[in-house]
């Protein structure tokens, strides 16, 4: 990955690197391996790799941070499973809604991810993760949830307070990683 990266960015002039990871990340960096990604991401020192400073966030923390525009803001990403991260007074909470228990003896994840689209077909899966959408929002007393991750297109009609955001928004969360003063505050 670090080759791939250094030969698709030379050229570029950048002086640190944001990694968004889709898994639990520590202050050491990852603390597991992915399972779609392949081995070698714990204990790497990307660091020494890069030359460079870098921070690793989890994935749908980093696409929260660049979608986030002040509240509590719930984040939801729809993919493989459910990402999720929650934003509150300027501090950024990954969770792991997609573990929590949905229906028929299923998780979350496995229903409002890839799993569950292809089961329910597209009109159930909508109505699945608009309902999950509204109870969440009011279980997290949050301003506003942000819908993303690569199934989040297929959506169509949002409740009030929830909205799309899309995967691009994880570079403006990269960003702002290292400019803080870049995120929008709540006063």
């Amino acid at each position: 990955m670090v080759e791939i990266v250094k030969e698709l960015a030379e050229g570029w002039d950048y002086d640190v690197v944001s990694i968004g990871y889709p898994g639990l990340v520590t202050n050491q960096g990852p603390s597991s391996e992915p399972g779609n990604l392949g081995s070698g991401w714990v204990g790497f020192d990307f660091v020494s790799a890069f030359g460079l400073p870098v921070r690793i966030m989890n994935d749908a923390a980093m696409q929260a941070l660049g979608s986030y525009d002040g509240g509590r803001m719930l984040f939801l990403g729809l993919g493989s499973g459910v990402g999720s991260a929650l934003i509150t007074e300027e501090v950024i909470l990954t969770l792991e809604l997609g573990q929590l228990p949905y229906k028929r003896g299923e998780t979350m994840g496995e229903a409002l991810g890839r799993q569950g689209l292809k089961r329910l077909g597209k009109a159930e899966w909508r109505r699945a993760v608009t309902d999950a959408a509204s109870a969440l929002m009011k279980a997290f007393l949050a301003d506003s949830v942000v819908i993303g991750g690569g199934n989040a297109k297929k959506l169509k009609e949002l409740p009030p307070g929830v909205r799309q955001s899309h995967n691009l928004t994880a570079f403006r969360g990269g960003f702002r990683m290292w400019n803080t003063e870049d995120a929008p505050s709540n006063g």
